[in-house]
Protein backbone atom coordinates (compact mmCIF):
# COMPACT_ATOMS: atom_id res chain seq x y z
CA UNK A 1 0.00 0.00 0.00
CA UNK A 2 1.11 3.68 -1.00
CA UNK A 3 -0.23 6.62 0.74
CA UNK A 4 1.14 10.00 0.12
CA UNK A 5 0.59 13.77 1.97
CA UNK A 6 -0.26 16.44 -0.36
CA UNK A 7 0.88 20.14 1.15
CA UNK A 8 1.61 23.17 -1.07
CA UNK A 9 3.78 26.58 -0.53
CA UNK A 10 0.36 28.23 0.30
CA UNK A 11 -3.52 28.59 -0.25
CA UNK A 12 -5.04 28.23 -3.50
CA UNK A 13 -1.78 26.79 -5.13
CA UNK A 14 -3.63 23.90 -6.49
CA UNK A 15 -3.40 20.84 -4.15
CA UNK A 16 -6.61 19.68 -5.14
CA UNK A 17 -6.43 19.87 -8.74
CA UNK A 18 -3.24 18.00 -8.57
CA UNK A 19 -5.11 15.57 -6.25
CA UNK A 20 -7.91 14.74 -8.83
CA UNK A 21 -5.84 14.55 -11.83
CA UNK A 22 -3.42 11.72 -9.74
CA UNK A 23 -6.61 10.20 -8.95
CA UNK A 24 -7.96 10.06 -12.25
CA UNK A 25 -5.07 9.12 -13.79
CA UNK A 26 -4.44 6.05 -11.48
CA UNK A 27 -8.27 5.17 -11.94
CA UNK A 28 -7.77 5.31 -15.37
CA UNK A 29 -4.74 2.82 -15.17
CA UNK A 30 -7.00 0.36 -13.02
CA UNK A 31 -4.71 1.38 -9.50
CA UNK A 32 -7.27 1.27 -6.65
CA UNK A 33 -7.10 4.48 -4.75
CA UNK A 34 -9.37 6.42 -2.26
CA UNK A 35 -8.19 9.73 -1.27
CA UNK A 36 -9.04 12.13 1.83
CA UNK A 37 -8.54 15.97 3.12
CA UNK A 38 -9.84 15.77 6.78
CA UNK A 39 -9.90 19.46 7.47
CA UNK A 40 -11.64 22.02 5.45
CA UNK A 41 -12.79 25.36 6.10
CA UNK A 42 -14.54 27.91 4.23
CA UNK A 43 -17.14 24.30 3.19
CA UNK A 44 -20.74 25.48 2.31
CA UNK A 45 -23.35 22.60 2.19
CA UNK A 46 -25.26 24.80 -0.68
CA UNK A 47 -22.18 24.52 -2.40
CA UNK A 48 -20.69 20.68 -1.63
CA UNK A 49 -20.32 19.23 -5.47
CA UNK A 50 -17.79 22.53 -5.92
CA UNK A 51 -16.08 21.76 -2.58
CA UNK A 52 -12.81 20.15 -2.49
CA UNK A 53 -14.08 16.95 -0.72
CA UNK A 54 -17.21 17.36 -3.37
CA UNK A 55 -13.59 17.42 -6.05
CA UNK A 56 -12.14 14.77 -4.75
CA UNK A 57 -15.28 12.43 -4.27
CA UNK A 58 -16.30 13.30 -8.24
CA UNK A 59 -12.75 12.21 -9.15
CA UNK A 60 -13.46 8.70 -7.24
CA UNK A 61 -16.32 8.70 -8.87
CA UNK A 62 -18.79 8.55 -5.96
CA UNK A 63 -21.39 10.95 -4.95
CA UNK A 64 -21.07 13.90 -2.56
CA UNK A 65 -23.68 12.52 -0.19
CA UNK A 66 -23.57 14.01 3.44
CA UNK A 67 -21.70 10.04 4.90
CA UNK A 68 -18.89 10.28 1.97
CA UNK A 69 -18.31 14.11 2.89
CA UNK A 70 -17.90 12.78 6.45
CA UNK A 71 -15.51 10.18 5.35
CA UNK A 72 -13.32 11.91 3.50
CA UNK A 73 -13.57 15.67 5.56
CA UNK A 74 -14.53 15.17 9.40
CA UNK A 75 -13.04 18.24 9.89
CA UNK A 76 -15.27 20.84 8.07
CA UNK A 77 -15.59 24.56 9.13
CA UNK A 78 -17.59 27.60 7.65
CA UNK A 79 -15.23 30.34 7.35
CA UNK A 80 -12.54 30.25 4.98
CA UNK A 81 -10.07 30.94 7.04
CA UNK A 82 -7.01 29.05 9.00
CA UNK A 83 -9.04 25.92 10.17
CA UNK A 84 -7.83 27.21 14.17
CA UNK A 85 -9.67 30.56 13.60
CA UNK A 86 -11.95 28.68 11.78
CA UNK A 87 -12.99 25.95 14.44
CA UNK A 88 -12.49 28.60 17.44
CA UNK A 89 -15.13 30.49 15.65
CA UNK A 90 -18.14 27.86 15.84
CA UNK A 91 -16.98 27.01 19.11
CA UNK A 92 -14.99 23.73 17.93
CA UNK A 93 -11.15 22.79 17.97
CA UNK A 94 -9.83 19.88 16.13
CA UNK A 95 -8.45 17.37 18.53
CA UNK A 96 -4.60 16.51 16.77
CA UNK A 97 -3.80 12.99 18.24
CA UNK A 98 -8.04 12.39 16.73
CA UNK A 99 -6.50 13.48 13.49
CA UNK A 100 -3.95 11.79 13.39
CA UNK A 101 -5.59 8.52 14.33
CA UNK A 102 -7.83 9.44 11.39
CA UNK A 103 -5.06 9.65 8.87
CA UNK A 104 -3.08 6.93 10.17
CA UNK A 105 -6.67 4.19 10.14
CA UNK A 106 -7.65 5.50 6.54
CA UNK A 107 -3.57 4.57 5.59
CA UNK A 108 -3.84 1.47 6.96
CA UNK A 109 -7.42 0.98 5.52
CA UNK A 110 -6.33 1.91 2.06
CA UNK A 111 -6.70 -0.50 -1.24
CA UNK A 112 -3.95 0.29 -3.01
CA UNK A 113 -2.92 4.22 -3.20
CA UNK A 114 -3.95 6.75 -0.32
CA UNK A 115 -3.68 10.24 -1.39
CA UNK A 116 -4.11 12.47 2.27
CA UNK A 117 -4.75 16.53 1.20
CA UNK A 118 -3.42 18.99 3.86
CA UNK A 119 -5.02 22.36 4.16
CA UNK A 120 -3.41 25.46 3.23
CA UNK A 121 0.41 25.58 3.23
CA UNK A 122 3.02 23.81 5.39
CA UNK A 123 3.19 25.74 8.15
CA UNK A 124 -0.71 26.47 8.46
CA UNK A 125 -1.97 26.31 12.13
CA UNK A 126 -4.36 23.34 12.83
CA UNK A 127 -4.76 24.42 17.03
CA UNK A 128 -3.12 26.29 19.38
CA UNK A 129 -0.07 24.27 18.97
CA UNK A 130 -0.01 22.06 15.68
CA UNK A 131 1.04 23.05 12.13
CA UNK A 132 -0.11 21.13 9.09
CA UNK A 133 3.95 19.95 9.45
CA UNK A 134 3.45 18.54 12.67
CA UNK A 135 0.81 16.34 11.10
CA UNK A 136 2.93 15.33 8.49
CA UNK A 137 5.62 14.94 10.70
CA UNK A 138 3.14 12.28 12.77
CA UNK A 139 2.34 10.63 9.47
CA UNK A 140 5.52 10.09 8.15
CA UNK A 141 4.72 9.58 4.90
CA UNK A 142 6.10 10.96 1.01
CA UNK A 143 4.97 14.39 0.44
CA UNK A 144 4.43 16.03 -2.75
CA UNK A 145 4.92 19.57 -2.68
CA UNK A 146 2.65 21.95 -4.69
CA UNK A 147 4.69 25.12 -5.45
CA UNK A 148 2.40 28.18 -7.22
CA UNK A 149 4.12 29.44 -10.69
CA UNK A 150 4.21 33.49 -9.57
CA UNK A 151 7.55 35.68 -8.61
CA UNK A 152 8.31 35.16 -5.29
CA UNK A 153 7.87 31.11 -5.28
CA UNK A 154 11.22 29.81 -5.33
CA UNK A 155 11.82 31.36 -1.74
CA UNK A 156 8.62 30.27 -1.02
CA UNK A 157 9.35 26.51 -2.43
CA UNK A 158 12.76 26.46 -1.14
CA UNK A 159 11.49 27.53 2.49
CA UNK A 160 9.14 24.53 2.36
CA UNK A 161 11.94 22.05 1.70
CA UNK A 162 14.15 23.30 3.72
CA UNK A 163 11.29 23.00 7.08
CA UNK A 164 10.01 19.55 5.45
CA UNK A 165 13.98 18.28 5.33
CA UNK A 166 14.06 19.18 9.09
CA UNK A 167 11.21 16.91 9.99
CA UNK A 168 12.92 14.15 8.26
CA UNK A 169 10.10 14.19 5.42
CA UNK A 170 10.84 13.03 2.15
CA UNK A 171 9.41 15.03 -0.74
CA UNK A 172 8.80 12.46 -3.55
CA UNK A 173 7.92 15.23 -6.04
CA UNK A 174 7.33 19.17 -6.20
CA UNK A 175 4.81 20.45 -9.02
CA UNK A 176 4.80 23.83 -10.38
CA UNK A 177 0.93 24.24 -10.97
CA UNK A 178 0.82 27.38 -13.66
CA UNK A 179 -0.90 30.70 -12.60
CA UNK A 180 -1.97 33.96 -14.64
CA UNK A 181 1.84 34.58 -13.91
CA UNK A 182 4.45 36.37 -16.17
CA UNK A 183 6.90 33.80 -15.78
CA UNK A 184 7.18 30.77 -17.63
CA UNK A 185 6.75 27.52 -14.89
CA UNK A 186 9.78 25.89 -17.02
CA UNK A 187 11.82 28.88 -15.49
CA UNK A 188 10.78 28.42 -12.17
CA UNK A 189 11.22 24.94 -12.52
CA UNK A 190 14.60 24.44 -13.13
CA UNK A 191 15.73 27.33 -11.15
CA UNK A 192 13.83 25.29 -8.05
CA UNK A 193 15.51 22.28 -9.13
CA UNK A 194 18.91 24.08 -8.94
CA UNK A 195 18.55 23.94 -5.12
CA UNK A 196 16.09 20.94 -4.35
CA UNK A 197 18.92 18.55 -3.93
CA UNK A 198 17.56 16.17 -6.74
CA UNK A 199 13.78 15.83 -5.75
CA UNK A 200 11.62 15.67 -8.79
CA UNK A 201 10.81 19.13 -9.92
CA UNK A 202 7.78 18.75 -12.24
CA UNK A 203 5.48 21.39 -13.98
CA UNK A 204 1.78 21.41 -14.67
CA UNK A 205 0.43 23.58 -17.52
CA UNK A 206 -3.47 24.90 -17.04
CA UNK A 207 -5.33 21.63 -18.57
CA UNK A 208 -9.05 20.97 -19.39
CA UNK A 209 -11.07 17.88 -20.63
CA UNK A 210 -8.55 14.74 -19.79
CA UNK A 211 -6.17 16.43 -18.35
CA UNK A 212 -5.13 13.65 -16.22
CA UNK A 213 -4.04 12.13 -19.18
CA UNK A 214 -1.17 14.64 -19.12
CA UNK A 215 2.31 13.59 -18.60
CA UNK A 216 3.31 15.02 -15.25
CA UNK A 217 0.45 13.03 -14.18
CA UNK A 218 1.72 9.98 -15.66
CA UNK A 219 5.02 10.95 -14.30
CA UNK A 220 3.67 11.77 -10.98
CA UNK A 221 1.90 7.92 -10.33
CA UNK A 222 5.30 5.95 -11.29
CA UNK A 223 6.96 7.80 -9.04
CA UNK A 224 4.84 7.54 -6.78
CA UNK A 225 3.45 3.99 -6.65
CA UNK A 226 7.39 2.13 -8.09
CA UNK A 227 8.75 3.43 -4.68
CA UNK A 228 5.74 3.02 -2.40
CA UNK A 229 5.95 4.54 1.04
CA UNK A 230 10.32 3.72 0.84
Amino acid sequence: MTAAFITSTGTDIGKTFVARGLIRHLRDQERRVDAIKPVVSGFLLSRVVTSDPGLLLAALGRLPTSDEIARVSPWRFIAPLSPDVAARKEDRRIDFDELVAFSKQAIAAAPEVLLIEGIGGVMVPLDDRHTVLDWMTALAVPVILVAGNYIGTISHTLTALDVLARRNLAVRTIVVNDSAGAVAPDENARAIARFAGGIEVLTLPRLGKNSFRHPTFVQLARSLTSQGNQ
